[in-house]
């Protein structure tokens, strides 16, 4: 059990690296400070621009592949490959928990994004199929209501609905997908309030049957 504590750490620590937050630093700016005040890539982009979100998001990405395509199965020194440990709980506690730092990061005062950026990228390992059932879920979403935030809510909540009707069925990923639905709707809740309070920005670029 060492080992699947260990990873999991690691793979939080991997998630508290903030890619807006670095890319940031090197350009003088705080986005924690601007816009909506959120950590993201959706704020980064609505503040910074392309040009920094793609930074943003190559490394949000990034570290997830780390977390969950590496990470799990590594030899760590003193620590090595436990049999006892189940190898596909292993690898969604570390997805999990990189998902986790993003949101909640110890570098940054526990101050970080959503969450959506760094879950595609586990998913991508996970599961690369689920990533299209997702993809065509948000641009729908987005498309007909404008709300970025709404349709990552949807979107992930096509997760677990992937995973339960997935042959062979696996409980861990199941229970990954539950997990996450529930904790990007969390996440979201100031876009809940901001929506149902009609001050929500929409992506009027992505608003395709917005009214004329």
């Amino acid at each position: 059990m060492l080992e699947l504590g260990v990873k999991t750490l690691l793979s939080y620590l991997l998630g508290s690296l903030l890619g807006s937050l670095i890319v940031g630093r090197l350009r003088g700016v705080d986005i924690r400070e601007q816009g909506s005040g959120n950590a993201g890539g959706t704020n980064a982009l609505r503040t910074q621009g392309w040009g920094f979100a793609l930074g943003v998001i190559v490394i949000d990405v990034g570290k997830a592949l780390l977390a969950v395509g590496v990470l799990p199965g590594l030899a760590l020194p003193l620590i090595g490959l436990d049999p006892a440990v189940d190898r596909d709980w292993l690898v969604v506690c570390c997805a999990a928990a990189v998902v986790v730092g993003h949101v909640y990061p110890v570098w940054y005062e526990f101050r970080g994004g959503k969450g959506a950026a760094t879950l595609i990228g586990a998913v991508a390992v996970l599961s690369p199929a689920a990533l299209v059932p997702i993809l065509l879920t948000w641009l729908a979403c987005v498309a007909l209501s404008g709300y970025v935030g709404l349709g990552t809510m949807v979107a992930t909540a096509t997760l677990p609905v992937y995973f339960a009707f997935a042959r062979p069925l696996s409980l861990p990923l199941l229970v990954f997908g539950l997990v996450m639905a529930a904790f990007v709707v969390y996440t979201h809740r100031s876009n809940i309030e901001r929506m149902r309070a009609g001050d929500e920005n929409r992506a009027r670029r992505l608003w395709l049957l917005r009214p004329r």
